[in-house]
Parts: C-alpha cells; sequence; structure tokens
C-alpha cells in the first residue's frame, strides 16, 4: 500500500518544530507502517545527505561578501582617519589579518514502534529527525602600532616609485601635487596647520609640464644596479614635435638641469649635486592623509568654537584656483547619495558618489599605502572555510 493511499484510509498527524520533522502516524497497520517508515527515512536521510555538501557552494558567496565588507571597512576607517586628523584627534589604523569562516551541519534520525495483538490497540509508528546548522565567522585585526606603524605611515615614499606611477599612467600632475614636498627646491603646498606652506608657483607650472609630456610618452623609467646599490634614471626622450621639445626644455629649466640632459638620476633629498640630478623630498603616508584632510569642509560652527582649524584657501596657479585633491563634504543630517560617509562629533562627513575625481583620489590611497611596505610584509588578508 502507498503511502498516499495510508494517508487517506487512516489519516495522518503532522507536526513541525523548528527546522526539523516530527512524523507521528497512528492507524497503521504492519505494512502500510513499515512502507511509511522506509518512505520517511529514506527522505530524511537524503535531506540531511544533500546538506552535508554545502562547502562548494559557500565559496563564491562568501569570497564576494567578505570583499566587499573589508573593502567598504576600509573606506569607513580611512575617512574616519582622515577626519580625525582634521580635528588634531590621533588616526589609528587597524587592518584585518585573516578571515576563517567555519559550517557544520549535523543530523539524526529515530525510528520508533511497536506492535499490540489486542485488536482494540492500534499498531502505532514514530520516526523523528533532528538538525544543526551553525556558521562561527571569526574576524583577526592587526592594529599598525610601533614598528608596523612607523614603517607604513612615517616612511617617506621611495621617489622610484613616484616616477613608477606617472609611468604608469597615472597623472603627473595629480601623483606630484600629492606625494612630494620638494623638486629640486621648488615647494609643492602643504595643508598642515603646523606646517602650512602656499606652494611655488614654479612647482604647479612643472606639474603641468609633466602631464603634458606624460601625454606625449616622452617620460621613461630604468633601473641601474652599481654594486649593492641601485639607481634610478629618468628618461625624457627627445620630442619631434616642436611644442613638446619646448616642454621638455622648460622642464629642464625649471629644475635647473643641463638642457642636453636626457638621462636624469633620481634621488631621494632636497638638493640636487649636479645638473644631471633630480632631487625629490617625498612625503610619508602620515604627511599625505594630513595635506588631504585640509581639504575636508569643516563645520562653520565647529570652526567658530575653535575646535577644528579653518580650511585653507585654495591653491593658485598662474592667477587661477586649483581644484582641491579631494572633496569631502560635511552636513548635520545624513548625506543621501555618498560613495562612504561616517560620523564624528554629531555630523556627518562624506564624499558624493557623483564626484569622480575625489572618489579615484580616495580609491588612490589604497596603493599609495602599498609603496612603502618594507622588510617583512605581513600577511594578506585569508579567507578559510572549512567544510563539514
Amino acid at each position: 500500500m502507498g503511502l498516499a493511499a495510508v494517508m487517506s484510509q487512516w489519516g495522518k498527524t503532522i507536526e513541525c518544530v523548528a527546522g526539523f520533522g516530527h512524523f507521528v502516524m497512528s492507524r497503521a497497520n504492519g505494512a502500510a507502517a513499515r512502507a511509511c517508515a522506509i518512505l520517511l527515512g529514506a527522505s530524511l536521510g537524503a535531506f540531511l545527505t544533500g546538506c552535508s555538501g554545502i562547502g562548494p557552494g559557500t565559496v563564491s558567496r562568501d569570497r564576494f561578501d567578505y570583499t566587499a565588507a573589508i573593502s567598504d571597512s576600509w573606506k569607513d576607517q580611512m575617512l574616519l582617519n582622515l577626519v580625525k586628523i582634521r580635528y588634531g584627534d590621533a588616526p589609528v589604523f587597524m587592518d584585518v589579518a585573516s578571515v576563517i569562516s567555519q559550517y557544520q551541519v549535523q543530523g539524526a534520525v529515530s525510528l520508533n514502534g511497536s506492535w499490540f495483538n489486542s485488536p482494540s490497540i492500534y499498531p502505532a509508528l514514530v520516526l523523528g529527525g533532528a538538525g544543526t546548522y551553525s556558521d562561527r565567522p571569526t574576524v583577526t585585526y592587526s592594529p599598525l602600532i610601533g614598528e608596523r606603524f612607523a614603517r607604513s605611515l612615517m616612511t617617506p615614499i621611495p621617489p622610484s616609485a613616484i616616477v613608477s606611477l606617472i609611468q604608469a599612467g597615472y597623472p603627473a600632475d595629480m601623483v606630484l601635487r600629492l606625494t612630494v614636498h620638494t623638486i629640486n627646491g621648488l615647494q609643492n603646498h602643504f595643508g598642515g596647520m603646523a606646517r602650512a606652506k602656499q606652494g611655488d608657483a614654479a612647482f604647479y607650472r612643472l606639474t603641468e609640464l609633466m602631464r603634458r609630456v606624460q601625454l606625449s610618452n616622452a617620460i621613461g623609467l630604468r633601473l641601474n644596479k652599481l654594486d649593492d646599490r641601485q639607481s634610478t634614471l629618468l628618461i625624457i626622450r627627445g620630442q619631434t614635435d616642436e611644442e613638446s621639445s619646448a616642454d621638455s626644455l622648460q622642464i629642464r629649466r625649471l629644475l635647473g638641469l643641463n638642457p642636453a640632459a636626457t638621462e636624469l638620476n633620481i634621488v631621494y633629498g632636497s638638493v640636487a649635486k649636479n645638473d644631471h640630478e633630480v632631487a625629490i623630498l617625498s612625503r610619508s603616508i602620515l604627511d599625505v592623509l594630513i595635506d588631504l584632510a585640509s581639504f575636508i569642509e569643516a563645520p562653520p560652527k565647529h570652526v567658530a568654537e575653535k575646535r577644528v582649524n579653518p580650511t585653507m584657501p585654495a591653491e593658485i596657479s598662474e592667477g587661477a584656483p586649483l581644484p582641491p585633491l579631494l572633496r569631502i563634504h560635511s552636513s548635520s543630517t545624513k548625506p543621501e547619495d555618498a560613495f562612504v560617509a561616517v560620523r564624528y562629533r554629531d555630523h556627518w562627513f562624506w564624499l558624493d558618489d557623483r564626484d569622480m575625481v575625489s572618489k579615484r583620489m580616495f580609491s588612490f590611497l589604497m596603493f599609495i599605502f602599498t609603496l612603502v611596505e618594507t622588510g617583512e610584509k605581513a600577511p594578506a588578508p585569508l579567507v578559510t572555510i572549512p567544510t563539514g
């Protein structure tokens, strides 16, 4: 006799309690009871067997979910630290060292039956099942302190890395304004209130010319191995058109270089020792963050209460104000269309999701962080998903 016939002839009561089924059948003859037991047992066993293979299905979901979560938390942390620096507070960085997510599925099946010879007592069959599911994610954080803090935030960016970024296609004017204090004595703007300074007009002219020469593919880079030392050569190739040649010549004049020099030695420092050398006094990551924090629009109320310094005036190049490297707005209410937003001192600080220049600059900070990693590096975030 089939299960449907048993259900229609004798009746059935089904109880579902918190994810596991408890089936109680009464008024069933022996054959029907055995058939029902076999069918229900097989169904429950198949269910538990199918749940036990959850591992492969979680890989794509967990990878993207954890990637999105780590990315969002990095943006929030970076913006919050920029705001804290703007207010004279100490920045605190916490890296995600590892992510371990462990899944576990357990199941149990029980079958009990009784048979009575008395016709007034019907045979009974009880089939029970139980299952448990657990997810135990473990996230390990590693704070930037001590040597790691000094190495990651206070080490100057290598000049060779700055030139490499320009050769890789990042806008030369943006890279130089962000990462350089001086080039052969030409001074860049700096927004840190303790040592704020305006940039030289010649520096901004240099960045403009470097961008134009970069677009003409006239800048190259070569690494020379000298004994145990490695030197970096900046190569400015000769130009066929008159305008590009004039730009290259003007770059040499601004930097005090030999007009005929094509290979220029790149060194770290503020003063070049000869007319074939480019001395770059580069910034540390902390310097970069301090300068970018100066562009944050502080609430007028906080400025009036002297909780934060006024926003510095825009940089001027050839009589015209330069656009800020990063625009971070503030408001008393939470913005509706923000790329990233954090709350600090009862105000919201945020980047507009439609401001592509600021979004690119904010994301570019992640690459800048990797330029100063030297020596033993911390392991990358690891996602481990045991299955069972």
